[in-house]
């Protein structure tokens, strides 16, 4: 990076480090207003900062007016930014007095080693370790902007306090926030946890609970034709199909390594440490139990590769704080795969696998906005969170390494988001707030395969163990709609559209054509209704282009007495009056093409 970006917004480090020295003064300028307030954490993150508050004073927008009127003040007074480090029993002393116990919390889980440090600008000091800004006048005052409100857990724990988390963006230039400003308007009419429910996508019950939505009848047709396309797809590309139980005996995730590494993570029946009794879980991923399908008999190098796919509900224990509409759930379904292989056929596997996510992606139109993580181990990592040795994980990282190098995939490495079992290639997408998430996997794996006993015989009589690909296609469904909803702003493309045509009547006298329409159109796999309510004929046409419906079908007398019908599409265009078969042809050809035009 030049020089003269260096402290410019284009330098990830300087954005993160301004965005941070914001949480600081948002914390001040709490405190100078309510004194009482207590402190949690206040980071930067990805697209602004927030601050956790522990305070009796229920924050509202006109609270957040008060306490950006302040940090203008705050940031007028250019105050100074001072680093400075304490023992443990005197950091601990100073946040005892001044009643921080969030800090003294933190303090304590310290390593005993740990350089605990503060920063201190005029009357404000925080346990920080920083990096900041070196004056409060760094700050530009009228491009602050706090953005809500809202609870969060503190350290994101259900059991523990619901604290008030602030959440604020700045700008060094006031233009530089009217602009973001603009786009997160623009980006609210996208949303999908607002637009899905206006749409009758989904919806969420709370006596059903946090992070399981309620697909209504056009979330589940979506959901559906997805699911039978891709089913259909990974069918002409030799996968066999498979359905497995949602369900298993601790026994089984003691194999595979979940009970080990992912136990907080599962939904369990019944007391997971008492071994005298029968203990289950809800299956958090699909492959121990699709190993099941290979070693149902022996198998020999003749049958490799073996791709097994299978459209799989699956269950994972996400923290409340992580719930988000459709993209974060703790019930979903999955286009999930395994293919079990020689080691000489891994690269040719990974290439089909990737080929088949482009594709998906490709098709409903997401793949234009996708990134590539190669998401590897972190032998540091503190948890002991990963299954094999060095030398293993070493090895699947240069083997997975060269094959996306030999793909010419053009990807940023993840230290420490691997599986606990092997690298992997994530396809990363970001929602419409610029929230990333992981949309398709393809996972490398030499580990679990031994550990189930799976092996073939090879052409030499010997007896080896497979190598697997953990891959998906499209991913999460729910997930998966939840981005086509942003990304095409409710108006899903014809061949995967809930409803694809409406019949309108302009009379009561054309309502038998209309539905003689219907059933001619629903012959040829249409997805049609009827409007033949007594309203004006533009107040259902309104209605229609509101539901997001790609064509509205007109029938006054002339067209019945024709056997015709006058199309117009969601976007206003008039494509004039044509015969029934004419229209279905039409239609046809844009769901059979999967055409993004309409």
């Amino acid at each position: 990076m030049s020089e003269e970006n260096l402290y410019t917004f284009e330098n990830e480090e300087y954005r993160k480090t301004y965005w941070h020295t914001c949480s600081h003064v948002m914390a001040q300028a709490v405190k100078r207003l309510w004194p009482e307030t207590k402190l949690a954490i206040g980071p930067a993150i990805d697209n602004g900062f927030y601050y956790d508050l522990d305070s009796e004073k229920a924050f509202t927008p006109e609270d957040l007016e008060k306490i950006e009127a302040e940090m203008r003040k705050i940031c007028k007074e250019k105050l100074k930014l001072e680093r400075f480090e304490l023992p443990r029993a005197e950091a601990l002393k100073l946040m005892e007095e001044q009643s921080e116990p969030y800090k003294v919390e933190l303090i304590n889980d310290l390593p005993e080693d740990a350089h605990i440090s503060f920063y201190k600008q005029g009357e404000f000091t925080d346990l920080c370790a920083g990096p900041h800004l070196d004056s409060t006048g760094r700050i530009k005052g009228n491009a602050i902007k706090l953005t809500q409100c809202c609870g969060a857990y503190w350290r994101g724990d259900s059991n523990r306090k619901m604290l008030q988390r602030i959440y604020g963006v700045a700008f060094p230039k006031k233009d530089e926030l009217d602009e973001y400003l603009a786009k997160q308007a623009e980006a609210l009419k996208r949303d999908h946890n607002k637009l899905g429910r206006e749409l009758e996508y989904f919806t969420t019950v709370d006596v059903i609970g946090q992070g399981l939505p309620v697909l209504l009848p056009k979330g589940a047709r979506v959901i559906q034709q997805l699911q039978r396309w891709v089913e259909d797809e990974e069918q002409k590309r030799g996968y066999l199909l498979t359905k497995t139980p949602l369900m298993a005996k601790r026994e089984l995730y003691k194999i595979s390594g979940h009970w080990d590494h992912y136990l907080d993570g599962m939904f369990v029946l019944g007391d997971p440490y008492d071994e005298t009794k029968e203990c289950f879980a809800l299956r958090p991923m699909t492959c121990p139990f699709q190993y099941q399908v290979y070693l149902n008999r022996a198998r020999s190098y003749r049958d490799l590769p073996m791709r097994l796919g299978e459209t799989s509900t699956l269950f994972r224990n996400e923290d409340s704080g992580e719930m988000h509409g459709l993209i974060r759930v703790r019930q979903f379904t999955i286009s999930e795969g395994h293919l079990v292989l020689r080691p000489e056929q891994l690269e040719e596997e990974f290439k089909g696998c990737l080929d088949l996510a482009k594709y998906c992606l490709g098709t409903v139109g997401l793949l234009d906005k996708c990134t590539f993580r190669f998401s590897q181990w972190d032998p540091a990592n503190p948890n002991n969170k990963y299954e094999g040795t060095p030398e293993q994980w070493e090895e699947a990282q240069r083997v997975m390494g060269q094959i996306l190098d030999d793909l010419d995939v053009n990807y940023t490495v993840g230290i420490d988001e691997a599986a606990f079992y092997g690298p992997k290639l994530d396809i990363q997408y970001k929602n419409v707030y610029g929230k990333e998430d992981t949309l398709v996997t393809i996972q490398i794996d030499m580990l679990l395969a031994k550990q189930f006993g799976m092996e073939y015989t090879d052409t030499d009589g010997q007896k080896k163990t497979p190598y697997i690909i953990h891959r998906t296609s499209l991913g999460c469904y729910e997930r998966t709609l939840a981005y086509l909803i942003e990304e095409y702003a409710g108006a899903l493309p014809t061949w995967m559209a809930p409803e694809q045509a409406r019949i309108m009547t302009i009379t009561e006298r054309t309502n038998d054509y209309a539905w003689e329409v219907k059933k001619q159109l629903e012959a040829l796999g249409i997805r049609v209704e009827v409007d033949d309510r007594n309203e004006k004929i533009g107040k259902k046409i309104r209605e229609a282009q509101l539901e997001k419906v790609p064509f509205m079908l007109v029938v006054g007398d002339k067209e019945a007495e024709n056997g015709q019908v006058a199309v117009r599409t969601r976007k206003g265009v008039d494509e004039g009056v044509m015969s029934v078969a004419d229209f279905g042809k039409r239609i046809r050809e844009e769901i059979d093409t999967k055409g993004r035009a309409v």
